[in-house]
């Protein structure tokens, strides 16, 4: 699974950095994604999350 993150639509709030570190950074007020692929389990339930949170809907993923 990749994480992808509309820079236009990025406020830069960070709560997905908050909530799923291990994959997001916030870096210059943009969300950045950070690793190639993103295991199953734990780390991807957090993903998920972090796509709910995100007040502008900037988080998408492709299995």
């Amino acid at each position: 699974m990749k994480a992808f993150i509309d820079e236009e639509l990025c406020i830069g709030c960070g709560q997905c950095e908050e909530i799923c570190p291990e994959v997001f950074e916030v870096c210059d007020e943009k969300a950045l994604v950070i690793g190639e692929e993103i295991p199953m389990g734990k780390i991807s339930n957090a993903c998920y999350e972090a796509v709910e949170i995100c007040p502008v809907n900037a988080i998408t993923f492709e299995k």
